[in-house]
C-alpha cells in the first residue's frame, strides 16, 4: 500500500512537472501575415517545420530554406497540407557552404520582392569540417547564418518593420569563444570526445547570442529588430548525429522534453509579438525575455566575432 502511494505521488509530480514546466508558455499573438514574406532555415523538420506551418497559417509567404532537396520538397508538401496554404516555397540552402548561401541569397533577391521575417533556425550537432574548411558547428550554426543575414539585410530594411530571429540554446551558458583557436584552425575547438563536442556546440550557440547582440547595435536607427532565444529541450532530430546516446535517452526525452510544436513557441513569440521592438538584441526563453551572463553581452567579444566572421565570409 505504501509503495503504491509513493508511486502515485511520483507519477503525480512527474505529470505536474510535464504540464507546467516542460510544455511551457505558448505564443499568444493573433497577428496575421498576409502580404508578408518569411524565410525559415532548416524548416524541413523539427521546430523549423512547425514554425513554417504556423507562419503559413497566418497568411505569410514562407520560404523553406533547407539543405536536402529530397527532404525539403517532402516537407514542403506537409507544410502546404497542414497550413492549408499554397504560398509556401522550397529553396535549397546548405549553410555549410558559403557558395550555397550566396547562391540562395541571389535566387531569393531575384525572385522575392520583400522579406519581413528571417528565422535563422537551422542547427546541427556533429563533428567535421564544412566545404570551406571551417569547423562544422561553427560554420553551420554561426557563419552560414551570419553571411545569410548580411546578404539579406538590405531587403529586410526595405521591408521594415522586419525582424531577424536567431535560434540559440541555453547551452550558450557553457560556451566560450576561443579566438586564438578560430584564427589558427577556423574552428571553435579541436576535440572529438563527447564533452569536447558538447563544448564546441555550446560555443557555437554563444556565437548566436553574441551575433544578435552586435547585430542589434548595427541596426539602431532602422526598423529592423533582432532577437535570440532558447527554444527549450526539444524531442527533435537535432540529436540524430549523437548515435547510441539518442537511443538510450529516447524514453526520457519523449516524456521530459517538449514536442516540436511546443518548442516552436518562443521562436514564434520573437517573430510575432507586438511591442517587443525595444528589446532588440535580447535573449528569450519560454516566451519571456531573460538576463544574460556578462560573457553573452560582451561588446568587445561581439565586435571581434563580427569582424572575424566577415573575414571568413569574404565580406571584409
Amino acid at each position: 500500500m505504501c509503495l503504491l502511494l509513493v508511486l502515485g505521488v511520483v507519477i503525480g509530480v512527474a505529470y505536474i512537472f510535464r504540464e507546467t514546466v516542460v510544455k511551457g508558455k505558448r505564443c499568444t499573438s493573433t497577428v496575421k501575415l498576409h502580404g508578408k514574406t518569411a524565410v525559415v532555415t532548416g524548416s524541413n523538420t523539427g521546430i523549423g517545420k512547425e514554425t513554417a506551418i504556423d507562419l503559413a497559417k497566418r497568411g505569410a509567404r514562407v520560404i523553406m530554406a533547407c539543405r536536402s532537396k529530397q527532404r525539403g520538397e517532402a516537407a514542403l508538401e506537409d507544410v502546404k497540407r497542414e497550413s492549408g496554404s499554397d504560398q509556401v516555397v522550397f529553396m535549397q540552402l546548405d549553410l555549410g557552404s558559403l557558395k550555397s548561401v550566396r547562391s540562395f541569397a541571389e535566387n531569393f533577391l531575384r525572385s522575392e520582392s520583400r522579406l519581413d521575417l528571417l528565422i535563422n533556425n537551422a542547427g546541427l550537432y556533429m563533428e567535421g569540417r564544412t566545404e570551406d574548411g571551417l569547423g562544422m558547428m561553427f560554420g553551420v550554426n554561426h557563419i552560414g547564418h551570419f553571411l545569410l543575414t548580411n546578404l539579406l539585410l538590405d531587403r529586410l530594411k526595405a521591408s521594415e518593420p522586419s525582424r531577424v530571429v536567431n535560434v540559440s540554446s541555453v547551452a550558450h551558458n557553457f560556451g566560450k569563444v576561443d579566438f586564438d583557436c578560430l584564427n589558427k584552425n577556423k574552428a571553435l575547438g579541436m576535440g572529438t570526445s563527447f564533452m569536447e563536442v558538447f563544448q564546441i556546440y555550446s560555443d557555437s550557440k554563444l556565437c548566436n547570442v553574441l551575433f544578435t547582440h552586435e547585430l542589434a547595435k548595427r541596426l539602431q536607427g532602422t526598423k529592423v529588430t533582432c532577437f535570440t532565444l532558447h527554444p527549450g529541450a526539444i524531442n527533435s532530430e537535432l540529436a540524430r548525429n549523437t548515435g547510441i546516446l539518442q537511443t538510450i535517452l529516447k524514453p526520457m526525452t519523449a516524456f521530459f522534453f517538449k514536442n516540436t510544436v511546443q518548442g516552436a513557441q518562443t521562436t514564434l513569440h520573437c517573430a510575432l509579438e507586438e511591442g517587443i521592438e525595444p528589446l532588440s538584441g535580447r535573449y528569450f526563453s519560454n516566451c519571456t525575455v531573460r538576463e544574460l551572463y556578462s560573457k553573452a553581452k560582451d561588446d568587445a567579444a561581439a565586435k571581434k566575432l563580427w569582424e572575424l566572421s566577415e573575414r571568413f565570409c569574404g565580406l571584409a
